[in-house]
């Protein structure tokens, strides 16, 4: 007996002071998080714009030569190529020879030449003995004047023969040569050595094109076919260049939309002179244009949605962090108008911000 109370004198009052132990022990305090100015000055900051009634749309468009400096050429005559010059793509230069063309009508051309000349010479002898006759008082006024007309028509069929020569090329052993009329590159060719033509062939032989500057034709969308004007302002990107930004300004509108991609074209002409823009390639255009919408306007990527709600973190004079919550009017591809939370001016992190912003929110 004297062993167990003893046992319980002992136990009961070490659980009383475990127990004392337990309800005095308090937990260490949790460590808030904060954003250092280290970190700070690795993240990236945008300040909030003004639209201005200014907004930026986004459309693709394809690089086409500039129409109005190129030019198709098309056989003249019918014959056989014995030579071809140039290859796909080859750079050329006004008046260089880029095939050439064994035709039995240039032996026609030139025997047509060659006759007005004789005839004109026959005709200006006729003209001669006239005058001479009226002066002698051998013949009427109206012989002078019907030997006059001979030789000015005479005159008018062989300058009809060498021009029809020039334009062949002015050659006199039956071959016609296929000169380029501009500077720029090959951009169709459609015909090989031994290739029998035709006169009548209704497909050009080559198409060569000035790519000092060339189109960009964009793809508009109905919705924004109201917001586009000639005059806006176009920046353009390709895959080629993904660094490079090419600028131009809407030159035409074509007023008809396509009734199978129901997209409107409008056309921009972009200066080319290192040539790096090819007839083909396909890029995305940024057009400024006009908009209703003059709200504060901030890159997209700075605005964080989280739980139906959009927000921003904004940073304030003092370089502290805030969670904003921000209501949107307007939205593009890379744009978002502020209607309410935010001003011109504001600055707002656009970095890192998911992180940043589940860390803030957590406290």
């Amino acid at each position: 007996m004297m062993n167990k109370n003893f046992i319980k004198v002992i136990i009961f009052p070490l659980l009383g002071l475990s127990m004392a132990c337990s309800e005095h022990k308090t937990e260490a305090p949790k460590e808030k998080f904060t954003i250092t100015d280290s970190l700070l000055k690795r993240l990236l900051i945008d300040t909030v714009q003004q639209a201005n009634g200014k907004t930026d749309l986004i459309f693709s468009a394809k690089i086409s030569a500039n129409e109005e400096r190129r030019s198709e050429l098309f056989p003249m005559v019918s014959g056989t190529v014995n030579q071809v010059n140039v290859r796909l793509g080859d750079r050329v230069s006004s008046g260089q020879l880029l095939a050439r063309v064994n035709s039995a009508e240039m032996a026609g051309f030139d025997k047509e030449a060659v006759s007005a000349d004789a005839e004109l010479r026959s005709a200006n002898r006729t003209l001669k003995q006239a005058e001479q006759l009226y002066a002698s008082g051998l013949s009427s006024a109206k012989e002078l004047e019907d030997a006059k007309n001979e030789f000015q028509i005479k005159q008018a069929e062989l300058k009809r023969a060498n021009a029809v020569l020039r334009l062949n090329g002015g050659n006199k052993n039956g071959s016609y040569a296929i000169k380029s009329p501009i500077n720029g590159f090959v951009i169709e060719k459609n015909v090989t050595e031994n290739m029998q033509l035709r006169g009548d062939n209704d497909k050009s032989l080559f198409t060569i094109a000035d790519l000092s500057s060339v189109w960009a034709m964009i793809n508009i969308y109905e919705s924004d076919i109201s917001r586009i004007q000639a005059g806006n302002l176009v920046s353009l990107s390709t895959l080629a260049y993904p660094e490079q930004v090419f600028t131009g300004k809407i030159e035409k509108i074509y007023n008809l939309v396509d009734q199978d991609s129901k997209v409107m074209n409008a056309r921009v002409v972009i200066a080319n002179p290192d040539f790096l823009l090819k007839p083909g390639m396909l890029g995305t255009v940024k057009v400024s244009a006009s908009s209703v919408v003059d709200l504060p306007v901030v890159n997209s990527r700075g605005v964080i949605f989280d739980e139906n709600k959009n927000y921003v973190l904004l940073l304030d004079a003092a370089n502290k962090v805030h969670i904003r919550e921000i209501e949107i009017g307007h939205k593009t591809a890379d744009k978002t108008y502020i209607k309410k939370g935010i001003s011109a001016g504001d600055r707002v992190i656009a970095s890192k911000q998911v992180f940043l912003f589940e860390s803030l929110k957590a406290q």
